[in-house]
């Protein structure tokens, strides 16, 4: 099991990698992970994604009491939802991503099953993406919501805002997120162009092959 020392400079680091790559931008974003004690690390409100600091990370103890660190993101709500119905969550990620983002703004977008089934990988790491309405930034109605889904999606997409994934620890999460953001683009990229996806057989050799939550 790794240490909170460990847990911090990777949740740095995988932020890090996420804003130097563009998946969000400015004070944008937060992340929070389960420690081995089971309190949560978590950033703090306005930063980057590019400068946390793994010793001023909000820490909250097992009773959801902040301890230690900066004061967390106004998203907090947003987190507990995932963590208080799904045991599974060790990891919590939200970005403002711009392809995810711009596809949840689309007509046609689904509610129910947000992503095109263009690829495998998003159905093996995500399952189906819920996406939601929007939220003012902060409204604890976006918790609400996610508790709404009685633990039932492991990803929603916030309509005009961005997508929040929730898995097994920090490093799932982030490319969980990441899948999801790649799999946007492809369908803005594709949009119009009538492109080939999964048949619905496919899909179902991939949920069945990887044993994937489907519903």
């Amino acid at each position: 099991m790794s240490t909170e020392a460990t847990l911090r400079e990777h949740i740095c680091l995988l932020a890090k990698s996420m804003f130097d790559r563009g998946l969000t931008g400015g004070s944008t974003g937060n992340i929070s992970a389960r420690t081995p004690d089971g309190g949560l690390l978590v950033s703090p409100t306005g930063t980057s994604f590019g400068r946390l600091d793994p010793g001023r990370l909000s820490k909250f103890d097992a009773t959801g009491t902040l301890i230690d660190g900066d004061p967390p993101t106004k998203e907090m709500p947003l987190h507990s939802a995932f963590y208080d119905t799904r045991a599974t969550a060790g990891a919590v990620v939200h970005l403002h991503s711009c392809h995810s983002v711009a596809l949840s703004m689309m007509p046609d977008a689904n509610a129910d099953d947000f992503l095109p089934r263009l690829t495998p990988y998003a159905i093996m790491k995500l399952g189906k993406v819920k996406l939601l309405p929007f939220f003012l930034p902060g409204d604890t109605a976006m918790g609400e919501a996610v508790r709404g889904l009685a633990g039932k999606r492991s990803a929603v997409m916030l309509a005009n805002h961005g997508p929040v994934v929730a898995g097994r620890d920090v490093e799932a999460a982030c490319n969980a997120i990441e899948e999801l953001e790649d799999t946007a683009r492809l369908a803005m990229m594709t949009r119009g162009m009538d492109p080939r996806g999964l048949t619905e057989q496919d899909v179902q050799r991939v949920v069945t092959t990887f044993d994937v939550e489907w519903d």
